[in-house]
């Protein structure tokens, strides 16, 4: 039986070949292939010195070499996340639309008559309505971005530990992961409902005093806003990552994640703002190009909507790769030594009957550099 050609990797990430006759092309052709799939395997030391372009550049890298997997994990999950998200814009502009049109009716028609209680009526069913498509899109986008929230951040960590992992692992741990992510999620919307609340009432305390204080001040104001919810978003991230490789949830997490971005906040802040970006472009393009694309005809409608829900899942998918991949960069930045062995224990404790590691199982020791 002919040997296949085994490696063994130094720290310094170099390959020796083990006895082999398979030629020297094929050899060549593996390292490549094997080099490409150790991106994630970086010195952990090495790994507090990767940047917001690094970042960036491991997440492409790490997809680009699990491709199937995470094509899976897009089309089961991400996908729908999408379609949801982009059909929940069009359904909620027909409903506006709609809305609006026999509002302005109303007005129009004289009160106590018989088209007006028609209208009225209409329009409060339309409203009724518009409510329980609203309260059935949150309940669907909450459910798949919790799945595939479980879903990339579990695939990532398994590549990070190299571990041998296929679809069917990967479907099978997201039922037992998502009931974490789900408490850490509503406590990061209490979060945000705060920091918003908070907002408003200070919006309303600066708009009390004179014209040109008021604007000077809610300009200042527009920007600290915009900082601290970028901030929020890099704590939201990466407490839904500490909920999946480690026991700590909820707000307990988000403590953590607070804790964990200290050092790498303003790269944090960089990245989810490009990101932020890009999904606000995205979001404009669909509004115009679909939604009010009457211009270009149906086909042409539908050609750009497919388009969009494309690029859509595929931002998506780099953004929760990024947000795994900034969670091992803060924990190489404040020197957490993170034993893969033991990462890769807990990982897989997810796939019998899961019974959560304590603190100092996960939380491994320091090192220093």
């Amino acid at each position: 039986m002919l040997k296949l050609a085994l490696f063994l990797r130094y720290n310094r990430g170099s390959l020796i070949f083990l006895s082999s006759p398979l030629p020297f092309s094929y050899h060549l052709s593996v390292a490549f292939f094997s080099a490409t799939q150790s991106n994630m395997d970086k010195e952990q030391e090495e790994m507090q010195f990767v940047g917001c372009f690094g970042i960036f550049d491991e997440s492409y890298k790490t997809i680009f070499a699990w491709r199937k997997i995470f094509s899976n994990i897009t089309l089961s999950l991400i996908l729908p996340l999408s379609f949801i998200y982009l059909v929940h814009m069009e359904v909620s502009n027909l409903f506006f639309r709609t809305i609006i049109y026999d509002e302005i009716e109303l007005h129009r028609t004289p009160s106590g008559t018989l088209k007006y209680d028609k209208l009225s009526d209409l329009i409060s069913d339309e409203w009724a309505y518009f409510w329980l498509f609203k309260a059935a899109y949150f309940t669907l986008y909450f459910i798949f971005s919790l799945l595939s929230t479980a879903a990339v951040v579990y695939t990532t960590a398994c590549i990070y530990t190299d571990r041998e992992l296929t679809f069917n692992d990967v479907i099978s741990v997201v039922p037992k992961v998502w009931k974490r992510l789900m408490v850490t999620f509503l406590c990061i919307f209490v979060v945000m409902f705060f920091y918003h609340v908070w907002a408003v009432l200070f919006v309303f305390a600066i708009s009390m005093g004179g014209s040109d204080l008021g604007l000077a001040a809610f300009i200042i104001f527009a920007l600290a806003y915009l900082v601290g919810l970028l901030y929020l978003t890099a704590i939201w991230h990466l407490a839904s990552v500490i909920s999946v490789l480690e026991e700590t949830y909820g707000f307990n997490a988000i403590v953590k994640g607070k804790k964990l971005i200290m050092g790498n906040v303003l790269v944090a802040v960089v990245i989810f703002l490009i990101l932020g970006t890009a999904a606000a472009a995205l979001q404009f393009a669909f509004q115009r190009l679909v939604m009010q694309g009457s211009n270009s005809g149906m086909g042409g409608r539908v050609v750009y909507a497919v388009l969009c829900l494309f690029l859509h899942s595929t931002l998506t998918l780099l953004g929760l790769v990024i947000q795994t991949v900034i969670y091992f960069v803060c924990k190489s930045y404040h020197h957490e030594n993170i034993d893969k062995s033991v990462l890769s224990d807990h990982l897989e404790a997810y796939l019998g009957e899961y019974v959560p590691l304590m603190a100092k199982d996960v939380q491994l020791e320091q090192f220093h550099v």
